[in-house]
């Protein structure tokens, strides 16, 4: 499937940007090309609610991994989720990038600690799918996923969206940037930040990306966005520090390119302490994608681990995100049935912002992580 372009739509509210961005977000992510791994205990297709509840219950834990507090809302998602089911949540590294949860199924595989459930960003779900890390399953809103969004036979799909944006402590800036060619300026030396390294964070490699489709690259071309870091690290400006929202407010890094979802969550929890501000960059279509959840194939609770998939996918997990400022992968489908609370859909920017956004498929998404590997510290010096 092509890439599509949603700019070429000028009347697309935000329900149409969520069922179009699926279809430029993947190019078949339906991947009969990808093996599939059949997962210890699990099963393809959903438990009745209540046998899986029980099985669940009896396993009496969940690990998880990668799950930040403050990411895409997952503090409350977590306690409501303990809340309802009466398991235990064991978070590990929550700070962890997605490189680091498939080095963690593959390290830890077969012991109580590993972790049960993923959230990755796309490129790593691919490559997780491909090493036989996870496993097959379909929740039972599995038919109000859009089928460029997952994987035909259940071994990923997609829990929420983002677009890349810049999070500013005006505390910090006298004036904020509002495009890329902004964060040239000198007076944002030593300012900037990504929340990691490209090769390893999605958020990071979104940046990069956005910053290629800036300055003359594509989606095809991600090269363009590697020369931009690397004018911004040899001016000073760009520092290698991973940012975190506590950086961000701090002052440490008063820049941070990040996914929408989460500068939002900081600006709001920030408000009457610190001056944070979210801006979309005005000289580029937006850059967006979405991040996967997926079963690891050797989950020591299998049956806890289908169970947060089924919340985390049923309306009450979808709008969890939502209140996060994440877009839920279901977005469109819960717009249909009008579930969605005013108040939710209020405090969300406006759609006319994400019109142009652009998403990568699965061969440009592949491309560009071989170009990054090869160039980015080679270029990249700090």
């Amino acid at each position: 499937m092509r890439d599509r372009a949603i700019r070429q739509r000028p009347d697309l509210h935000r329900r149409d940007f969520l069922r179009l961005g699926a279809g430029a977000a993947s190019a078949a992510l339906g991947s009969a090309a990808l093996p599939i791994f059949a997962g210890h205990a699990f099963a393809a297709e959903p438990a009745s609610a209540e046998a899986l509840v029980e099985a669940a219950r009896k396993e009496k834990f969940l690990n998880t991994i990668a799950l930040a507090p403050d990411w895409a809302n997952y503090a409350n998602i977590i306690q409501r989720f303990e809340k309802k089911y009466g398991l235990d949540v064991r978070s590990a590294s929550p700070e962890a990038t997605s490189a680091q949860e498939l080095q963690a199924v593959r390290s830890l595989k077969r012991q109580e600690r590993a972790p049960d459930v993923l959230d990755l960003g796309q490129p790593f779900a691919l490559a997780g799918a491909r090493d036989g890390l996870l496993a097959p399953y379909k929740v039972a809103t599995w038919e109000t996923i859009p089928s460029d969004m997952k994987d035909a036979t259940g071994l990923w799909y997609a829990d929420y969206f983002g677009i890349v944006s810049f999070g500013v402590n005006l505390s910090a800036v006298k004036v904020a940037p509002k495009s890329w060619s902004d964060l040239k300026k000198p007076e944002f030396r030593g300012m900037i930040a990504l929340n990691g390294s490209p090769l390893g964070a999605g958020a990071a490699f979104a940046g990069v990306f956005a910053a290629a489709l800036a300055n003359g690259g594509s989606l095809d071309d991600i090269a363009p966005g590697v020369s931009f870091f690397a004018e911004l690290a040899a001016s000073g400006n760009f520092t290698p520090v991973a940012a975190t929202p506590a950086s961000l407010t701090s002052g440490q890094t008063p820049i941070v390119i990040n996914w929408d979802y989460l500068n939002l969550a900081q600006t709001k929890k920030s408000s009457g302490l610190t001056d944070v501000t979210t801006i979309i960059p005005n000289d580029a279509a937006p850059f967006g994608n979405y991040y996967c959840q997926a079963l690891s194939a050797f989950a020591p609770h299998p049956s806890a681990a289908r169970l947060w998939m089924e919340f985390i996918y049923s309306d009450e997990g979808q709008l969890l995100f939502l209140e996060g400022f994440a877009h839920p992968v279901r977005f469109a489908d819960l717009m249909s049935r009008s579930v969605i609370p005013e108040a939710l859909l209020a405090q969300m920017p406006s759609a006319e912002a994400y019109k142009s956004v652009r998403f990568p498929t699965i061969k440009q998404t592949t491309g560009a992580q071989k170009i990054l590997a090869a160039e980015w510290a080679r270029q990249v010096r700090t």
